[in-house]
């Protein structure tokens, strides 16, 4: 039995080793991760999911962006699961969770890339994205939505961007005086 919860600090680090393990070093070059590189998760969110022994087994997060000019979405990603618990239908747990949980808080719309084969069972589909595109390169065919929300992506088009919270990183003045601290 697994639990899914929302991701603790502590889920940090095996959330790095688990998405190097399922998707490898690669996964940094995606489209999808300039949309999320040095942002937040959206809040409330971020999911982790611990198997019986308390180690990670499976992580999602979404985050804000804008689907084109002044129109609010989530995107989706990474979804991954550990290959010990990919059987028991972890990640589509995780994927209703992350959903439910996104249409709770108020969310509009959710996009991702991803197989449609794999994601059209959640509701995700490329009928109305064809007018959006990511920075990087990606297959079109593979930017997905969901709506949340009636005609959520109805003439939705321009460039997906990044609108969530940035990562607070210290200054060089911060990190000097950190380093002068703790050498005194």
């Amino acid at each position: 039995m697994t639990d899914i919860v929302l991701e603790a600090v502590e889920d940090l680090a095996a959330r790095e080793a688990l998405l190097d393990l399922c998707m490898g070093e690669g996964r940094r070059a995606k489209a999808s991760e300039r949309l999320r590189e040095g942002r937040l998760p959206a809040e409330g969110l971020a999911f982790a999911a611990h198997g019986p022994d308390g180690r990670l087994a499976g992580t999602v997060r979404l985050w804000h962006v804008s689907a084109g000019a002044a129109r609010p979405a989530l995107l989706l990603g990474p979804l991954a699961v550990h290959p010990w618990f990919r059987a028991g239908g972890l990640g589509g747990a995780l994927m209703r969770t992350a959903i439910e949980a996104a249409r709770q808080l108020g969310h509009d719309a959710i996009l991702l890339v991803g197989d449609e084969a794999y994601y059209q069972r959640f509701g995700f589909s490329a009928a109305r994205t064809g007018a959006l595109w990511m920075p990087g390169v990606y297959e079109q065919h593979r930017l997905l939505g969901l709506e949340l929300k009636a005609d959520a992506l109805l003439g939705a088009r321009g460039l997906i961007s990044p609108t969530g919270l940035e990562v607070a990183r210290p200054s060089l003045a911060d990190l000097i005086a950190g380093e002068f601290r703790q050498s005194a």
